[in-house]
């Protein structure tokens, strides 16, 4: 199966510190972000900039500093950034498409499974989605720099391998190395707490919004997710070619547990949204081959919920066999029941494809515990 990566790109190294946005450090990361995506592998950027492309625009105007204006800022600056994005790629015979999110589309399980499956068909045809925050609404995010924790949503929602986070300091030091220039780089952390967030300062450049606090936020929700961590400076050449080689840079932060092992814990501690009964052939190929369950095997849907919510999956004697995260909400699984997949797109007028719960996103449970 192809790697998923997720790269995250600030503000300093878009610009290289300055004022504008620097063609040539845009031309040098997109260049390998083209060749791994010729590799096969499936690359995210997610990008900062906005801010910085919007003062370019306007050639770097006095504004006092209210978010109204930082909004502004974002509101010119993101159709400018995307414009650059798409002509340097374009160099690499490489297309891209534009997200805009928020935190807001992230929480909501039917906008989460939408973004999901909007970057992964994206992806499935080399297009490289360009993920940005929704400045000119969002507020907080503007404040706290939370692209960096935008990035790891967004690889925890991908089952990423890799979260790469560029920036313009090396990685994480046992001390300031703006203070002390005895500061050693720390190459690997194991487990994220205190003494971690102890070692983080604030943001050196005042160009963008984040510091190494954000940068271990985000690596810590993605390591809990099961997707390795690496902070990194965006001077080093050849920095994505090479860790995806294998070298280690920056700092890498390893992940706490398989994606497998995150997504079970999650499953098994929500609080099931409905119930869908499936019939005995249903349950022994779920069972014994590992197989996804499908809208033929659906004997009734009880309860109402939306796509995307967590459902208790009972027996034919309603026990309790199984917790599922569903493609399809209560409706729509009522009117596709005892269906074959290929049916559903007549039936619905759409799909969001031929599984009502994927395999992946199935947890057995004990067939001992009396239903709820």
């Amino acid at each position: 199966m192809s790697k998923t990566i997720v790269i995250k790109l600030g503000t300093s190294t878009l610009t290289e510190g300055t004022a504008r946005l620097s063609r040539p450090k845009l031309l040098d990361i997109i260049r390998q972000v083209a060749a791994l995506v010729k590799e096969g592998i499936r690359v995210v950027v997610v990008t900062s900039g906005a801010m910085a492309a919007g003062r370019e625009v306007l050639d770097n105007p006095s504004l006092p500093n209210y978010l109204p204006a930082k909004q502004m800022l974002c509101s010119v600056g993101q159709g400018y950034l995307m414009q650059v994005y798409s002509m340097l790629f374009g160099h690499y015979d490489t297309h891209i498409g534009q997200i805009l999110l928020t935190h807001a589309d992230l929480s909501h399980r039917t906008r989460y499974l939408n973004a999901r499956d909007t970057l992964n068909t994206l992806m499935d045809y080399g297009i490289v989605p360009i993920v940005n925050e929704n400045d000119t609404l969002a507020v907080e995010e503007i404040k706290v720099g939370d692209n960096d924790n935008l990035a790891a949503h967004i690889a925890a929602l991908l089952d990423a391998d890799l979260l790469i986070l560029v920036t313009d300091q090396q990685g994480l030091y046992d001390r300031d190395p703006r203070l002390d220039p005895e500061a050693r780089l720390i190459s690997r952390v194991e487990v994220i707490d205190d003494t971690i967030y102890a070692l983080a300062g604030g943001s050196s450049s005042g160009l963008g919004t984040g510091g190494m606090m954000t940068k271990i936020q985000a690596a810590q929700l993605a390591t809990r997710s099961g997707t390795r961590t690496v902070i990194v400076s965006g001077k080093e050449q050849n920095v994505l070619l090479r860790i995806m080689a294998g070298e280690m840079l920056g700092t890498t932060f390893e992940p706490l547990v398989t994606h497998l092992e995150s997504r079970k814990r999650w499953l098994l501690a929500e609080r099931p949204r409905g119930t869908i009964q499936i019939d005995a052939g249903a349950m022994k190929v779920l069972k014994n081959r590992g197989a996804s369950l499908l809208p033929v095997g659906i004997r009734a849907v009880k309860r109402k919920f939306e796509r995307g919510a967590v459902v208790l999956v009972v027996d034919e004697e309603e026990r309790p066999f199984a917790h599922g995260l569903t493609n399809y909400s209560s409706a729509e699984l009522e009117k596709i029941r005892g269906h074959k997949s290929p049916e559903i797109a007549d039936i619905l007028g759409y799909t969001y494809g031929e599984e009502a719960i994927h395999r992946g996103n199935l947890v057995l449970v004990s067939t001992k515990e009396k239903t709820p």
